[in-house]
């Protein structure tokens, strides 16, 4: 495993347990088996640092909103089906997102603002496709909806979020919800 990488998981946790704020280089250092100055080799400091968990997530998430089929139903079920996998297996840097983007500084949080744009962008495209009868501002609500649903999963007890075939249930209902999006 890469140093970086190191320093990304060790302040990932850190970031969980203690909060962005609460976390110092020491820490984060110590984790990752390094010194907190031995940290600034690698990132100019805690910022940089949570803006390149960010961003790699962000990296993510994009990947995954790229239509793959002729069936645009068949698109948004794959999607739904991988952000649903995305919130239980990163749950952790899914509650720092939900927890800290607020603590995303300049010029970071510019460049993340835009990704997200796109990143939202792209699933009202996704939903747009599917429900064409839906006007933008149900397409937008829906959105903001599918969103909510899925990311809310790194907050629930563990054991629901292992629930088994949860990318299943959490796409069916989904689905389902969606297709009131359509109707007058």
């Amino acid at each position: 495993m890469s140093t970086d990488r190191r320093i990304l998981e060790a302040a990932a946790a850190v970031f969980h347990e203690r909060g962005f704020h609460g976390a110092g280089m020491d820490e984060i250092g110590s984790r990752a088996g390094l010194t907190g100055p031995a940290l600034y080799r690698h990132f100019s400091g805690k910022d940089e640092i949570l803006a390149t968990l960010f961003d790699e997530a962000m990296d993510e998430l994009l990947s995954a909103t790229a239509a793959m089929h002729d069936d645009p139903r068949r698109d948004l079920d794959r999607l739904i089906r991988h952000h649903v996998q995305f919130a239980v297996t990163r749950r952790h840097l899914v509650s720092i997102y939900q927890r800290e983007d607020r603590s995303l500084v300049d010029p970071w949080k510019r460049q993340f603002a835009r990704r997200r744009d796109q990143y939202v962008a792209r699933w009202e495209a996704a939903l747009s496709r599917c429900i064409p009868a839906a006007d933008p501002a149900r397409v937008s609500s829906g959105t903001q909806g599918c969103l909510g649903l899925i990311f809310s999963i790194a907050l629930w007890p563990p054991a629901v979020a292992g629930t088994p075939n949860l990318g299943d249930l959490v796409t069916a209902m989904l689905l389902s919800g969606l297709d009131g999006l359509g109707s007058a």
